[in-house]
């Protein structure tokens, strides 16, 4: 979207909450902007410096403007909460993904209980490592960032533990603040980062010395971690690709190339 000041092309642009428009970081303020209630944003501040919003989607509050926070990791009890629930549904679908193989095959050797759970681990890890990566970066830079559970992504990931297709999008990290472009590039470059490194630790297991069921379920393993970096890294709508693509698409096509490259080798091996 464009400012409505500069055009400039913002990818998250600042709704001034007096006049409804939308601008980039530098014309977000009423006075930066020529406000049209530049007169009833001043009455306001004189009551209160900003307000909190809201958002009953995510049920959770922030201060739109507010100065960047402390930067080092934080969590809250809520997000513990959620990341849990998050956990269980992911390590589900894990589950459900070797009970699956064995009853209606497709894989070259049988689940046992011991590969089911240790599989689960490894999806559970790659997912919440995924969002933790998002997570460290944004408040490296100051935002407010916080993972949250999605009415509908749970409902589906859960819906999806019984069906032959696997939907893994219980939540996603939340992020408040008002990122500049370079920042917001380490941020959504974090989390399929984070997956190259699980698929690329997981070959080398599987190509060690380690029983043939065992070197295919890792092999498996980090066919998917691949997956995830590759479908993140698609230029596409909320993706993690747009909007690397958007500020640096010389970054984007490196991790992209990087992305594909391990998902190549893991198909080979997996398939």
């Amino acid at each position: 979207m464009q400012c409505q000041v500069c055009n400039q092309e913002t990818v998250l642009p600042f709704r001034c909450p007096y006049c409804g428009g939308q601008f980039c970081g530098e014309h977000r303020l009423p006075e930066n902007h020529q406000c049209a209630r530049i007169d009833f944003a001043r009455s306001q501040r004189q009551e209160q410096v900003m307000k909190t919003q809201t958002y009953n989607s995510y049920q959770y509050s922030y201060n739109l403007g507010a100065p960047r926070h402390e930067r080092h990791l934080t969590t809250s009890p809520k997000e513990l909460k959620h990341i849990a629930v998050a956990a269980a549904l992911v390590m589900a679908i894990g589950v459900s993904i070797g009970l699956y193989g064995n009853f209606f095959g497709g894989f070259s050797f049988t689940w046992t209980v011991v590969m089911m759970v240790v599989f689960a681990v490894i999806m559970t890890g790659s997912f919440l490592t995924h969002e933790v990566g998002h997570k460290i970066m944004a408040q490296k830079s100051g935002l407010w960032a916080e993972f949250r559970l999605t009415t509908w992504g749970a409902a589906l990931t859960l819906i999806s533990v019984f069906l032959p297709f696997r939907m893994i999008s219980p939540g996603a990290m939340m992020i408040a603040g008002t990122p500049n472009g370079k920042e917001l590039v380490k941020i959504s470059l974090a989390g399929p980062i984070v997956n190259m490194i699980f698929a690329s630790a997981l070959l080398g297991i599987a190509f060690s010395p380690l029983p043939a069921t065992w070197s295919a379920l890792m092999f498996f393993a980090a066919y998917i971690n691949a997956f995830m970096a590759i479908f993140n890294l698609v230029p596409f709508g909320i993706l993690d690709g747009y909007k690397i693509f958007s500020f640096d698409k010389k970054a984007w096509a490196i991790a992209f190339s990087v992305s594909i490259v391990l998902t190549i080798i893991a198909v080979i091996y997996t398939f």
